[in-house]
């Protein structure tokens, strides 16, 4: 008997040690998903979300294109926020920065690394991944995929019929103003985005989900931060062209650009690609669609992205769009198709949770990427946990800084359609050495 009790114990182990080899992806990524804004570091995850969760790859260019550079120049020694301030030193650490890079007028003049980053270290992308979607809209309405922006969305995706967004306009989904029903509250688990972020842990339709959601609002008179809008304009963008993120994206965008780096995009288990926020991207190229925007859509002798499209992303044109204390927004910052818009000047940045910027200042030849892990994200319903206007305030004066060493130039320099070379070995920057360099 007692043998018998050894005999099935050890089969037991082994088939729950097997089960464990089996599902160890799905146990480390709800792991990992449960951990989230609750205080826990997260530098160490966001490097490496493609080894916890179904992907598909867009491959690097065959004719990569690397920044030329330019005169290097320092980060200001501190800047201040709301009559307080800060050491640039303190603040990169505290919002646990894993690169910082800074293109001026198409060079780069500052590139540096911390923690888990590095220049081919594909960092999650959060919903910065949200632009690029907006990018590919445009696209696809300049071939023809979709006739026009006024278009209601169902024309094109019948399985939301019946939902919050059954004849919602495209432009009132590009814009954030859908009028469907969606709670973004990071510290609540009950809140859509978290039970959408339950589904993704464990397994099951972001199809399916998208199909529970209900009107709340009228359409287009409401500016509600909505990533479930950002995933309705992925499958407009699969039922319309008949392709898949990935294969469009590589094509119209991420080849074109000459991405130097393959990048992954994050699947749901039923192998639909997460459009609002599942794109891993290295530094270097996530500059590259700051950039783009910087130059209107046109990259060397191509428009990838059209000029009037660009323009109309970055501008708010309508009331309950508009930045500033604003009673028909859930946010200070203003809206256009997928980007965030300050007030004060024409400044326009992609944001994603955690502190990921992608930070435009066209009247400046300014283009700047922070990537990071901030792990105090999403803990309150404060500026001091979000820290995401003290960024911009930061950006804003890096950008004043550098630009009073170095005027902005309105003439871009081509950029040359041909291999460069060999890409220089990664370099990584102690954890612990926050303090901007002299000559970096």
């Amino acid at each position: 008997m007692k043998q018998f009790v050894v005999n099935s114990l050890t089969f037991l182990f082994v088939a729950m040690a097997g089960l464990g080899i089996v599902y160890q992806k799905r146990i480390e990524r709800v792991m990992v998903v449960n951990s989230m804004f609750s205080g826990a570091e997260q530098y160490h995850n966001f490097n490496r979300i493609n080894e916890l969760t179904h992907f598909s790859t867009m491959s690097a260019s065959k004719t990569p294109y690397r920044f030329p550079e330019g005169r290097a120049v320092t980060l200001p020694a501190d800047f201040t926020f709301e009559g307080v301030t800060l050491p640039t030193e303190q603040f990169l650490s505290d919002t646990d920065t894993s690169a910082l890079l800074i293109l001026k007028n198409g060079e780069l003049v500052y590139e540096n690394y911390w923690l888990t980053g590095g220049p081919d270290v594909r960092w999650m992308s959060w919903s910065l991944a949200k632009s690029y979607v907006s990018a590919l809209i445009g696209i696809a309405v300049e071939e023809g995929h979709i006739r026009s922006i006024e278009d209601a969305v169902t024309d094109y995706v019948p399985m939301l019929k019946g939902t919050g967004y059954d004849g919602v306009r495209i432009k009132d989904v590009l814009q954030m103003s859908s009028g469907a029903r969606w709670v973004e509250d990071y510290s609540d688990m009950d809140s859509d985005i978290m039970r959408w972020a339950v589904i993704f842990a464990l397994g099951g339709s972001t199809d399916k989900f998208l199909t529970t959601l209900t009107r709340e609002t009228e359409p287009g008179t409401f500016n509600r931060y909505s990533s479930a809008d950002t995933q309705v304009l992925g499958l407009l963008l699969i039922k319309a062209t008949g392709r898949t993120l990935t294969d469009y994206m590589q094509e119209k965008l991420w080849h074109p650009l000459g991405s130097e780096y393959d990048a992954d995009w994050v699947h749901d288990s039923e192998g639909r690609e997460i459009a609002a926020w599942g794109l891993n991207v290295t530094a270097r190229d996530f500059a590259k669609l700051g950039e783009l925007y910087r130059r209107k859509g046109r990259w060397g002798d191509r428009q990838l992205v059209p000029a009037d499209w660009v323009d109309a992303s970055v501008t708010p044109d309508a009331p309950h769009l508009m930045p500033g204390d604003n009673p028909q927004s859930n946010r200070v910052l203003g809206y256009g198709y997928q980007w965030w818009l300050p007030a004060g000047q024409s400044d326009y940045t992609a944001i994603g949770v955690y502190n990921q910027f992608i930070y435009v200042n066209p009247d400046n030849g300014v283009v700047i990427v922070k990537l990071s892990a901030n792990s105090d994200y999403g803990m309150t319903h404060t500026e001091k946990a979000y820290r995401e206007l003290e960024s911009i305030e930061f950006f804003r004066q890096v950008t004043a800084s550098i630009s009073r060493e170095a005027p902005n130039v309105l003439e871009t320099p081509k950029i040359p359609l041909m291999a460069l070379e060999p890409l220089a070995p990664t370099r990584k920057i102690s954890a612990s050495r926050y303090k901007p360099p002299e000559s970096d």
